[in-house]
């Protein structure tokens, strides 16, 4: 394998059930049995049952070091407003876990922008671009659409060839939108302008509703930082 190429991670389908029992193991509102008896009921092999299991760690049961307190904070929503759609959570911790997970989000969310749908070898063809024309990254690639079809985000038509995107999901919580925001701020890495925030590809599937601008200036976690008098941006909070 190219060592210069980025690491996939995200290589496995996850149903929505299977991550919304690791968020709620995580909430401590069910245990690992819960998880493996949905695991056990889809069939997998001992193996694949493994290789969920571990991305399914690192959305929510065992969470990377710096990512800890960002997927506590999405489990802390949960228990505290139930009304939340688990999928915007484990959609959130996703991208901002998985660069992978990530730049299909954004290829499927700008590819379909204009009329709703593309076609999947588009998408297969700029991840081949960035991950390398490797084994793995088309099977991986269609790993994740189809999670993200799970997840109610999209769906597969003409055998898998086609992508439609679903009506999105309206977030009118500021705590939530303001989670979603730092989660898109993390996978891109750097500052996101503010007007952009409405229609960013990454989060296609979600219609942002509050005022963002007043959402991140109230955030604990997110600076809102101004370059001119009608530009300003979203950034991780810094603490010194």
């Amino acid at each position: 394998m190219n060592s210069s190429s980025p690491q996939i991670g995200f290589d496995r389908f996850i149903q929505l059930d299977w991550a919304a029992a690791a968020l709620n193991i995580r909430a401590g509102t069910a245990g690992l049995d819960d998880l493996n008896a949905l695991l056990a009921e889809a069939g997998l092999s001992v193996e694949a049952k493994k290789k969920t299991r571990t991305v399914l760690n690192r959305l929510w049961l065992e969470p990377r070091a710096s990512l800890v307190e960002f997927a506590d904070r999405g489990v802390s929503l949960y228990k505290v407003q139930t009304d939340i759609p688990i999928a915007a959570l484990c959609w959130g911790v996703a991208i901002a876990t998985y660069p992978f997970f990530g730049k299909v989000a954004e290829l499927v969310g700008r590819l379909s922008a204009l009329q709703g749908d593309c076609a999947s070898a588009e998408v297969h063809r700029r991840m081949s671009e960035i991950y390398g024309e490797r084994e793995g990254t088309r099977r991986m690639t269609n790993m994740v659409i189809q999670s993200q079809a799970s997840w109610g985000a999209v769906e597969r038509v003409e055998k898998g060839k086609r992508v439609i995107r679903l009506a999105p999901t309206t977030i009118d919580n500021d705590e939530l939108t303001a989670w979603l925001i730092e989660a898109a701020v993390r996978y891109t890495g750097k500052p996101v302008s503010v007007p952009t925030l409405q229609s960013l590809p990454v989060l296609f599937p979600f219609t942002l509703t509050r005022p963002l601008a007043y959402v991140i200036s109230n955030s604990p976690d997110l600076d809102l930082r101004s370059e001119g008098p009608s530009s300003q941006f979203a950034a991780l909070r810094t603490t010194i």
